[in-house]
């Protein structure tokens, strides 16, 4: 993979044939129904040269059926052969029903599969790296689009290559009517014009397909122009600006930008090249039926005529494009083919192919055999010579960074946009690996430990924290979801954080989900989510988190909530681990100790009052916004 020593870039190994993909996806749907698919199949691609058969017995019947009247062998007969028509045409009348429905469960089976493996997939990594590749993220970008708002899926064309059982079937049991009745020379004509005409519709549809993925970049930019002018999110803009003409404008070039190549492809897929075919296909056709007609009086029973002419046609018929099976065998593994590429990606980058959940395999590295048990902190967390930069980004954040977080107190980290303070909470994390030096708990590796069982011991606010669409009692819960059930918990970090306050007096309290679009939903603020987010912290700190992190947790406060906040978060934190990272140093001053981060190192660090009267970086920030706060309050200090 490009940037990766030692990696191949997946995008240029070479793909098998579609056709082939779908035959090794069709197992996915199940043996049971697998073995339901396949002879209703069969035997709907069977019964309509059944019926012909027994028509074309039925018709010819009938004169000697009407002369020698009821009882006769001559009545018998054609009973009988109505029977088996009418048996034909009634079983092929519930069959196709079945089938459809079987075929529509197979789909959603094998796409419910790939719905699975590309969620696991994206949970795979330890870290975050490979999710911020722009390549790996356009591949699940893709694949996720196609599987959910898709015209055709993997599902779709596993179904659809069941159900060319059905044609292949039929077109067999035409040409096999043809030529035991009459001619095996015309049998096999009538076959090459059907192949003729079906590899014009496969290889054309082919050729469509890829020059609508060629264009792939233009249908997102009119994706993209469509929901600008439908989705609220512009429409105020939109309209004070009066941009309305000139968005319509831009869609209607992005239109015909589009369209234009797709139609001189489509053209170049279907026009001349079916000249070519229908011009030998009715030549052949016209071959065979002529010889039909001159010796069928020599050759031919009236019975036989029927069945050598109903089954020609019927076998002609199937030349045709194949609404059930050929765009979703064609176009349907879109998903599939992104799916594997962004596994095979994910795979490129170290830890990719690790269980990313509870319980998982963690490879031993350079740090020593694995540790079990994660232990609280009681010394310090210390990064030591830590090197870091980010997979594709302009130099390193950290370059021999030394930095130690005394346990059990609380230290704030400031410094200037860029300097590396979300960072060492990603690192902190193991969202992200160091590519140099060690992160030591106690002096032991924290690589050494489980992923997942060393960031249970994290409690985190980030500064993009999630918000979740389910009730502020689960988003709270969030903190610690094994401990769910504890409600008197939930409660308490959320009367800590204010939560009640900012969900009012409406029904549900807690319970309300906290999305406008659910029945009963609330819609809350930035501000109103952070206190949310607060409270998930606290309780994760009640059940064992003894670490607690917040990445500016609160920027949507005002400063008055800020101060009442920290108040009591201080209270109820004492002994806990804190790393603080905040731009309002009226927040920053209350930590025990203040490090500086400029340029990927430490330097300076120290309490509020040794750092003023160092006179360095921090005063100088320190006095710049307090300055300027006093002006925005008219506090004349």
């Amino acid at each position: 993979m490009r940037g990766l020593p030692g990696r191949e870039d997946v995008s240029a190994v070479p793909r098998p044939d579609p056709r082939w993909q779908v035959v090794r996806l069709v197992p996915l749907t199940g043996p049971a129904l697998l073995s339901a698919m396949v002879p209703v199949n069969l035997a709907l691609g069977a019964l309509p040269v059944v019926f012909v058969v027994a028509a074309a017995h039925l018709l010819a019947e009938v004169p000697a059926a009407v002369a020698a009247g009821a009882g006769s062998p001559a009545f018998d007969r054609l009973l009988t052969a109505f029977a088996v028509a009418a048996a034909a045409f009634l079983l092929r009348e519930i069959l196709s029903p079945l089938q459809e429905s079987l075929g529509e469960l197979a789909a959603r089976r094998v796409d419910g599969l790939m719905y699975d493996r590309l969620m696991a997939t994206a949970l795979r990594p330890r870290g975050l790296a490979a999710l911020e590749d722009q390549r790996v993220l356009e591949a699940l970008r893709l694949a996720s689009r196609e599987l959910e708002y898709g015209v055709q899926s993997p599902g779709q064309a596993c179904a659809g290559a069941l159900a060319l059982l059905v044609r292949v079937t039929e077109l067999c049991c035409c040409l096999v009517a043809v030529g035991a009745v009459f001619s095996w020379w015309a049998a096999l004509g009538l076959g090459g014009v059907v192949l003729l005409f079906r590899h014009g519709q496969r290889g054309g549809l082919r050729r469509y397909a890829r020059a609508r993925v060629s264009l792939a970049d233009e249908e997102r930019r009119i994706d993209y122009l469509r929901r600008l002018v439908i989705e609220p999110g512009a429409g105020k803009e939109i309209r004070v600006f009066g941009l309305i003409r000139w968005l319509s404008g831009m869609l209607e070039d992005a239109y015909r930008g589009w369209l234009r190549p797709l139609w001189a492809a489509r053209r170049r897929a279907y026009v001349w090249p079916f000249v070519w075919f229908t011009a030998a296909g009715t030549a052949v056709t016209v071959a065979v039926f002529w010889t039909v007609g001159t010796t069928a009086a020599d050759r031919l029973t009236m019975t036989g005529f029927l069945i050598v002419m109903q089954a020609a046609l019927g076998a002609l018929r199937l030349g045709e494009h194949y609404a059930e099976v050929d765009l979703q065998t064609e176009v349907g593994l879109r998903a599939y083919d992104a799916a594997e590429r962004f596994a095979a990606r994910i795979d490129a980058y170290p830890g990719g192919r690790e269980d990313a959940y509870p319980g998982g395999r963690e490879s031993e590295s350079a740090a020593g055999p694995p540790v079990r048990e994660v232990p609280d902190p009681v010394h310090a967390i210390r990064f030591d010579r830590v090197r870091f930069g980010y997979p594709g980004g302009r130099g390193r954040v950290f370059d021999g960074l030394d930095l130690t977080i005394p346990a059990g107190r609380c230290t704030a980290i400031v410094g200037m946009n860029g300097a590396g303070k979300s960072t060492l909470v990603k690192l902190l994390c193991r969202l992200y690996d160091p590519d140099g030096g060690t992160i030591r708990v106690d002096g032991t590796d924290i690589a050494s430990f489980p992923v997942t069982a060393w960031r249970r011991k994290l409690s985190v606010v980030f500064q993009d924290f999630a918000r979740y669409e389910v009730s502020a009692a689960e988003n709270i819960g969030f903190g610690a979801v094994d401990a769910l059930d504890d409600r008197a918990g939930i409660e308490a970090a959320a009367r800590t954080a204010g939560v009640p306050a900012v969900l009012g007096p409406a029904p549900g309290g807690l319970d309300v989900p906290l999305a406008r679009h659910l029945s009963g939903g609330a819609d809350l603020s930035g501000g109103q989510w952070q206190r949310i987010a607060l409270a998930r912290t606290l309780f994760a700190l009640r059940h064992g988190s003894p670490v607690i992190v917040l990445d500016e947790p609160t920027a949507s406060l005002d400063v008055r909530a800020e101060t009442r906040f920290f108040d009591e978060f201080a209270e109820l934190t004492q002994g806990a681990t804190t790393l603080l990272i905040s731009h309002r140093f009226a927040t920053v001053r209350r930590a025990d100790l203040i490090v500086v981060l400029a340029g990927g190192r430490c330097v300076e660090q120290g309490g509020h009052d040794e750092l003023m009267a160092l006179d360095g970086r921090y005063a100088h920030m320190f006095r710049l916004q307090a300055h300027r706060f006093a002006e925005y309050t008219g506090d004349p200090t």
